[in-house]
């Protein structure tokens, strides 16, 4: 591709990663010649298409993949890079998949705030809601109204309040690229009808 001028060609991405990929970049972009977040280099991948929310990524997973890629340094986002192939496909069909994700998160940000009472609270729900639903099948539309207006409600504010937590410590860069690292593993080996390991369930 071409870059724009006073650009780095995408020749230039990290080792392993498709030279036809864009340029790693912060936010959303109008065009792969301006560059692209982590999630928009997946959908490019997975479809051709540009976009930030790639049908072949779960959204609690693309959501956490976006704040990570807008809140690390340019060298932890350009080690970051590769991961686009694996989010590409990594869509976990399992009802307990997003309290779970979410509950990781939470439980990552405790370890900055362990006094923190919301987080727990936080910890505890995304425990119960993933419990409930870890034998139950996917279901009709009803199931799935709710687990979007759970997704929609409390549980993406779940996530961007622990995330804010995350963000703001000291050494962010390390918090937030080990989580996604993880995630992303995680959501590979249960992507295609496969429970989540015990290691990505929420600690007790």
């Amino acid at each position: 591709m071409t870059a724009l001028p006073g650009r780095r060609a995408s020749v230039e991405s990290p080792a392993g990663v498709p030279d036809s990929l864009p340029v790693p970049g912060r936010f959303a972009h109008l065009h792969p010649d301006d560059g692209a977040c982590l999630m928009e280099a997946a959908a490019v991948l997975s479809s051709g298409r540009f976009t930030d929310s790639p049908a072949g990524t779960h959204p609690a997973l693309a959501a956490l993949a976006r704040v990570v890629n807008d809140s690390v340094g340019d060298g932890a986002r350009r080690a970051l890079w590769p991961l686009a192939a694996d989010l590409a496909d990594a869509r976990p069909a399992g009802r307990d998949y997003a309290p779970l994700l979410v509950g990781a998160v939470v439980d990552a940000a405790r370890l900055v705030r362990p006094a923190s009472r919301r987080l727990a609270r936080h910890g505890r729900a995304c425990r119960a809601r993933a419990a409930r639903l870890a034998h139950v099948p996917a279901g009709g539309p009803a199931a799935r109204i709710g687990d979007l207006l759970w997704w929609h409600g409390p549980g993406r504010r779940h996530l961007e309040q622990a995330l804010g937590v995350l963000c703001a410590a000291p050494d962010a860069d390390q918090r937030l690229s080990g989580l996604l690292r993880e995630a992303v593993a995680q959501a590979c080996e249960c992507t295609g009808g496969g429970a989540p390991s015990r290691e990505f369930r929420c600690n007790r």
